[in-house]
């Protein structure tokens, strides 16, 4: 009965050493996430930008990064590379937070010095803490420990990815690095589109306190901070990310317009305050975020657009300096306040809105 028991025990850790073995090699020698090398023989498949952000911090060579969120998800890393004549990637968190940028900037700079990081600054994301922040982040994949690499060779998602991507590559499938994460081919732009999306907050009849984002924009500025100063032969080049004039809208109804400027004044006297930084602001570039055909919605810019802010980012024509941030600022202010948001809603508008609605927009019963 005992070495019936011990033939079954010892068929039994067989087959399960077998399976781990397998499973771990598959994921080792598909590499879903890119973590130990770029695909040679096929394109890569991308799926999932906080997996895959440390693989390519780490796996591409590129003197030029271009980091943000979402709000730069659609910039190409070739027009980095013909506006300042080096090599590029871009590196995307959508919807990030500072402490997950805080561990891309530690990949990117672990073993090698890019020469400049092209950051797209996202004031939403400028003005929040960290306390939303989920475990989506894979840890395991931005340390420095070896040992926990397990958690990525036997992890069932891991596999699951790995005959995705086999899958995928059978199919012909798969991405180029410049267009990897990027949507602006499959999603709908113009005015239409913008407004049609967008759900106009009703009249505050309160203000939020000017200093309400202070304080976690002075933790997120830190975050940057330690960025600049450990990294002092690196250029950083930090743009606010150009919202449309909606977003002013919103502000303005919702009574957070000072609280956001107070942000902003925080952050650009912080940011000009670095050698190594130039602070540029196409947030506030009239031409662009007055046009709503460079929008989808009332934040995300298309392609073109992306490419015109890089070109002028590049020949700095946005570019901030300290001695003009009180006059920007105040100028900007005095130009949301008494811009007619009302006179975007015009006749062709409702024209396409009631080719396929019957009720007008729920902010406008409310």
């Amino acid at each position: 009965m005992n070495k019936t028991y011990q033939r079954w025990a010892c068929g039994f850790l067989a087959v399960l050493l077998a399976a781990l073995a397998l499973c771990a090699g598959t994921v080792w020698a598909v590499d879903p996430c890119l973590y130990y090398r770029m695909p040679a023989e096929r394109q890569a498949v991308f799926f999932n930008e906080r997996y895959q952000a440390a693989g390519l911090a780490k796996n591409v060579p590129a003197d030029t990064v271009i980091l943000g969120t979402s709000m730069a998800a659609n910039y190409r890393a070739s027009w980095a590379e013909q506006y300042y004549h080096t090599s590029a990637v871009r590196i995307t968190i959508p919807d990030g937070y500072f402490c997950e940028f805080d561990q891309v900037m530690d990949q990117l700079f672990r073993g090698k010095s890019p020469q400049r990081i092209i950051f797209a600054l996202d004031l939403n994301t400028l003005i929040r803490d960290d306390s939303g922040v989920s475990d989506a982040m894979p840890d395991y994949l931005y340390n420095q420990n070896p040992f926990d690499d397990v958690k990525y060779l036997l992890n069932k998602d891991s596999l699951y990815y790995s005959l995705y991507v086999l899958m995928t590559a059978r199919r012909g499938g798969g991405q180029t690095l410049d267009e990897g994460f990027t949507w602006d081919k499959t999603s709908v732009w113009g005015k239409y589109e913008t407004l049609r999306t967008y759900n106009r907050p009703p009249l505050s009849q309160e203000q939020t306190p000017r200093d309400a984002y202070l304080e976690y924009t002075g933790e997120n500025l830190a975050s940057m901070g330690r960025w600049f100063l450990a990294h002092p032969d690196t250029k950083f080049e930090v743009f606010f990310s150009p919202y449309s004039i909606l977003f002013w809208d919103r502000a303005v109804r919702r009574g957070d317009l000072d609280a956001r400027l107070a942000a902003l004044e925080q952050a650009c006297e912080a940011l000009t305050g670095y050698e190594n930084v130039r602070l540029h602001a196409p947030l506030f570039a009239k031409g662009m975020v007055t046009n709503l055909n460079n929008y989808c919605d009332y934040v995300h810019h298309s392609g073109e657009a992306g490419e015109w802010v890089l070109g002028n980012v590049c020949a700095e024509k946005f570019l901030l300096r300290e001695k003009d941030i009180e006059k920007t600022l105040a100028d900007w202010r005095e130009f949301v306040i008494h811009y007619d948001y009302d006179a975007l809603w015009d006749g062709e508008f409702w024209e396409r809105w009631y080719e396929d609605h019957d009720q007008p927009p729920d902010w406008c019963k409310s």
